[in-house]
C-alpha cells in the first residue's frame, strides 16, 4: 500500500472531510476516477495488440437491435400464402422496395426503406437446450452455448467464468480513440425471468470491458424512459472545478514522486497518457452531449416513435456519431412476458398490431433512413435479430410453453435478421425460407455465423485468440463469415 502524503486522517481532495478511505490507496485497485478508468483504458490498450486480420473491415461501429423474446418471422418479414389456417399470419401481406418481397402489414415503414438492407431469411440452428430465452440469448451474443442448461433452458446467473459479449470483444480488440464510452447497452438488461444481464458482460476478459449500462427508471410498460435519464456518473459538480480539480489531476505524481521504484516499474505503461484520457472523457462532456436526447428536433423523435424503443434508437445514433464503438438496444420488454414482449404465446394479434410491431416499424425504419441520409451508414453495421423466430403452426407447443390458437411458440430452426451498412448489400435477400417458414431452403445462417461475418465487418479474423479465466486460448467464434452478404 502506498500512504498519500497530506494532512493525517483527512482527504488530499476533499480536506473537509473526515476520515476517508482516500487515505489510503492501494495501486491497481482505487475507486478514484483517474486510476480506475485510466486502467481500464490501459488494459484495453494493452490487450488490443495482437495481430488482426484484414477482413472487410468496413465498420467503424455497430449497433445491434436486439429484439428479445423471438419475434414471429412469419407475421413480421417472412409471411406465406396458400398455407394452411394455423400456418398464414392473420395479418395482410404488403409490398417493399425489393421486388417480389413481401411483409406484413405490421411494417409498412421498414417496407419502403428494405433496399437499404440485407434480409436474412435463413437465419437457423439446431437446439441443445436451447429452446428457451436465457440459453438461446447467450448463444446469440456470445458465440457459444453452455454446459450448464436447466430443462428449462434457462442458466446461472452471469459469472466471471462466462464467455464474452461479442461488443466486449470489439472493443478490446478494437478500442475507442476518442475520449468516448466504447460500449453501451440500453435500455434494459437481457433477461428471462429472475437470470438477468446472462451474456451481456464482458465475462473472463473482466470488468474493464463490460458495457456502460444506461437503465432509466420506470417499469417495461413505461414509454416514456427515456425522458428519464440521468447520468450523473458522466458529470463533474460544480464544486469539483477548480482547485479540487486540480488536486486531483496531480493524484498521480503525487505518487510517482513518492515511490520512485514504482514509478520506473510503470515508465512504459504509459499511466500519464491513459489517466489524461480518462480524466477527458469526464471532463469534456462528450458522452453527456450524446444522451441529451432532447437536443433532437420534435420531428425526428417523432419520426423514431415516442416510446422506448424509437428513442432508444435515435439515442443509439447520438452515441455512435459521438464516437462509441458498440451500442446494443435491448428490446425494452423482459423476454418471457406479456404487453409489449415478442414472446407471443398468447394474443399474438393485439400485441403485435398494436404494440411490437408499430414500435419495430419506426424505430428501425427512422434508423436506417436517418444513419444513410447522415452519411454514418458507410461505416456503421446495423444488425436487428431476436434468439430465435416462432412456431410455424400456432396453438402447439415446442417448449414445453402452452400457446393458445391466438399465439406461436419457440422456433429456432428458421427465423430472419435484417443486417445493413458498413459494405453490406442493398436490397439483397439471402437465403429462403421452405413453403411454411419451417426451416431454410437454401443458404442457411447459423448465429455464430452472423457474429463471424461482424467481426469480419470490423476487420478481425473470427478464429481470433482470446484467453479465458484459466488462460485457456479460445477463439472469438468457431463460426465462419457469411461473405455472400458483402457488396
Amino acid at each position: 500500500m502506498i500512504r498519500i502524503p497530506g494532512q493525517p486522517g483527512k482527504d488530499l481532495c476533499d480536506s473537509h472531510l473526515g476520515v476517508s478511505r482516500r487515505d489510503i490507496l492501494k495501486v491497481g485497485g482505487s475507486s478514484l476516477l483517474g486510476l480506475s478508468l485510466g486502467s481500464m483504458l490501459q488494459l484495453r490498450s494493452a490487450q488490443a495488440n495482437s495481430e488482426l486480420s484484414a477482413g472487410h473491415g468496413r465498420a467503424k461501429s455497430i449497433i445491434l437491435c436486439y429484439l428479445q423474446g423471438g419475434p414471429s418471422h412469419i407475421d413480421l418479414w417472412d409471411p406465406k400464402e396458400n398455407v394452411p389456417d394455423n400456418v398464414k399470419s392473420v395479418f395482410s401481406n404488403i409490398s417493399t422496395k425489393i421486388p417480389g418481397i413481401q411483409f406484413t402489414e405490421n411494417l409498412p415503414k421498414l417496407a419502403q426503406v428494405i433496399d437499404k438492407t440485407t434480409l436474412i431469411r435463413s437465419m437457423s440452428y439446431t437446439p441443445n437446450g436451447l429452446f428457451n430465452h436465457t440459453a438461446a440469448i447467450y448463444q446469440m451474443m456470445t458465440g457459444y452455448t453452455t454446459d450448464k442448461v436447466s430443462p428449462s433452458g434457462q442458466l446461472e446467473p452471469p459469472s466471471p467464468k462466462d464467455f464474452p459479449n461479442f461488443g466486449s470483444n470489439l472493443i478490446r480488440l478494437k478500442p475507442v480513440k476518442e475520449a468516448m464510452l466504447p460500449f453501451v447497452m440500453l435500455p434494459r438488461p437481457l433477461q428471462e425471468s429472475n437470470v438477468v444481464g446472462k451474456g451481456g458482460t464482458a465475462g473472463f476478459l473482466g470488468k474493464a470491458f463490460d458495457p456502460y449500462t444506461l437503465y432509466p427508471p420506470g417499469d417495461d410498460m413505461d414509454m416514456t424512459k427515456m425522458d428519464k435519464i440521468n447520468v450523473t456518473d458522466l458529470e463533474m459538480r460544480a464544486d469539483v472545478y477548480g482547485g479540487r480539480m486540480e488536486r486531483r489531476a496531480r493524484l498521480l505524481d503525487v505518487i510517482n514522486e513518492g515511490m520512485p521504484e514504482i514509478d520506473r516499474a510503470v515508465k512504459d505503461y504509459k499511466l500519464n497518457e491513459y489517466y489524461d484520457q480518462a480524466l477527458s472523457l469526464i471532463s469534456s462532456g462528450r458522452a453527456r452531449d450524446a444522451f441529451a436526447i432532447e437536443q433532437e428536433l420534435p420531428e425526428t423523435r417523432d419520426r423514431y416513435g415516442r416510446n422506448t424503443f424509437g428513442q432508444s434508437c435515435l439515442l443509439a445514433r447520438r452515441l455512435v456519431e459521438a464516437g462509441t464503438r458498440v451500442v446494443e438496444v435491448v428490446w425494452p420488454k423482459v423476454a418471457n412476458s406479456n404487453e409489449h414482449s415478442w414472446d407471443v404465446h398468447t394474443g399474438l394479434t393485439d400485441r403485435m398490431k398494436r404494440q411490437s410491431g408499430p414500435m419495430l416499424d419506426s424505430g428501425l425504419s427512422a434508423l436506417i433512413n436517418d444513419l444513410d441520409e447522415r452519411g454514418m451508414l458507410d461505416e456503421t453495421l446495423v444488425v436487428a435479430v431476436g434468439e430465435f423466430g416462432r412456431s410455424p403452426q400456432r396453438g402447439v407447443s415446442t417448449s414445453g410453453n402452452g400457446n393458445s390458437d391466438d399465439g406461436r411458440d419457440h422456433w429456432p430452426y428458421c427465423y430472419t435478421a435484417v443486417v445493413a451498412g458498413a459494405g453490406i448489400k442493398r436490397g439483397y435477400v439471402h437465403g429462403k425460407s421452405d413453403q411454411t417458414a419451417s426451416a431454410p431452403l437454401e443458404d442457411p445462417v447459423h448465429p455464430g455465423e452472423l457474429l463471424a461475418t461482424i467481426y469480419e465487418s470490423f476487420g478481425i479474423a473470427p478464429d481470433t485468440i482470446v484467453y479465458n479465466h484459466l488462460n485457456q486460448p479460445r477463439e472469438l467464434v468457431k463460426a465462419e463469415s457469411v461473405s455472400a452478404l458483402y457488396a
